[in-house]
């Protein structure tokens, strides 16, 4: 049994998302099962290097994991300057990642990053060009895909289950307290457009890896972004007022003909199953997918349902679906992209998650903001090299 080292500079993991799916749910559990079978007698043992702003809670964290006290750094320039170091992974505030991600490609570092990857999609493809003349391998989170509810999806859609796609319909979002009684549950940056926030930043790119992974290429865009609650209260308690948009509402055709609705809002109550749902209808059946369950309808086990508002509905709607089995174990989603990533930089296995594939979910973002600045809906054009 050999094993192979590699080791990781891991930016923005004092973050909620850097540090509960990056850090913690992907790498420490990789390294908690003994590391990623490579095969062959083979396993890669990742090794994190904690970068960032804050030395104390950089060390605060090496300490409560068990890492190499050693392995932290406030010197990004110095860690890219390492060549032990061979991949840079960043999930820092938008404002700040494209200029990390410039200067590791810069060091000939591999990059994994999240998204977007920049603040506009000729950086965004500036950056994969750059990447790809380096001959570095390169990769950006798309999180969802990896979900066991869409998981399930897609083996509809592998199984051609729905005939003919019709529409896609999805609803994503949850109530961000504004932080004056209760303490919001994102951070304040969020909100604002001058440091890289807004839902539609935030959104959009997952909404374009979701479609084009699953149904077909996003080829237009009409959108409405909205800020419902203009003024909120930061992490010190202080009042701001809301500068970035709080919802969005995004029609987009789908290569094919396919329609997809997504609503996204964080001023929104829940009152479905999941956080994000989306409802898939076809000619031969449909079916709905959460983060965990997927639920179908087959077209002749379709019921026939007879408007009549004179009388209250007695049908179980929801007890007329049938539910995708597990048939396996799903390993969380971030994990299961890190464990494809590391094999795509050491066996150099194939992978399609790029800065390319980061660089349309920017375009699709940057498009439906011009969309509800301009009132109109925009072609979305297909982006290359």
């Amino acid at each position: 049994m050999t094993r192979k080292t590699v080791r990781i500079a891991m930016n923005g993991v004092t973050g909620r998302m850097g540090h509960r799916q990056h850090l913690v749910r992907s790498i420490l559990a990789l390294r908690e099962q003994g590391g990623l079978d490579l095969g062959g007698g083979a396993t890669l043992w990742p090794e994190p290097v904690l970068v960032g702003r804050r030395e104390h809670a950089l060390r605060a964290l090496a300490d409560e994991h068990g890492l190499d006290p050693g392995a932290v750094s406030t010197d990004l320039d110095a860690v890219l300057a390492d060549d032990s170091v061979d991949i840079y992974f960043d999930a820092q505030v938008t404002s700040a990642r494209e200029e990390a991600l410039k200067k590791a490609v810069a060091a000939g570092k591999h990059i994994y990053t999240e998204k977007p990857t920049a603040t506009s999609v000729g950086a965004a493809l500036e950056l994969a060009r750059a990447a790809d003349r380096a001959g570095v391998k390169h990769g950006v989170v798309q999180d969802k895909l990896f979900l066991p509810g869409l998981r399930k999806l897609r083996r509809l859609v592998e199984g051609g289950f729905f005939g003919r796609v019709l529409s896609v319909r999805g609803e994503f979002g949850y109530w961000v307290f504004e932080g004056d009684w209760q303490d919001a549950q994102r951070p304040s940056w969020n909100y604002r457009a001058e440091d890289g926030g807004g839902i539609v930043v935030d959104m959009f790119p997952h909404w374009e890896y979701v479609l084009h992974g699953l149904f077909g290429r996003v080829r237009t865009v009409q959108a409405l972004a909205a800020t419902h609650v203009p003024r909120r209260w930061d992490e010190r308690g202080e009042p701001y007022q809301a500068t970035a948009d709080d919802a969005a509402y995004g029609i987009f055709e789908l290569e094919g003909g396919a329609v997809a609705q997504i609503n996204s809002s964080w001023a929104v109550r829940v009152n479905r199953d999941e956080l994000v749902e989306f409802q898939v209808d076809g000619t031969e059946g449909s079916a709905v997918a959460g983060l965990r369950r997927c639920r179908f309808q087959h077209r002749s086990g379709t019921p026939k349902p007879v408007w009549n508002p004179d009388l209250p509905a007695t049908e179980p709607f929801r007890e007329q679906w049938q539910e995708v089995p597990d048939n396996q174990e799903f390993d969380n989603g971030f994990k299961a992209q890190w464990e494809l990533f590391l094999r795509h930089v050491v066996l150099d296995e194939p992978y399609s998650w790029d800065l390319l594939a980061g660089a349309r979910g920017v375009q699709l973002a940057e498009l439906g903001l011009k969309s509800s600045a301009d009132g109109r809906r925009y072609d979305v054009p297909e982006l290359g090299l």
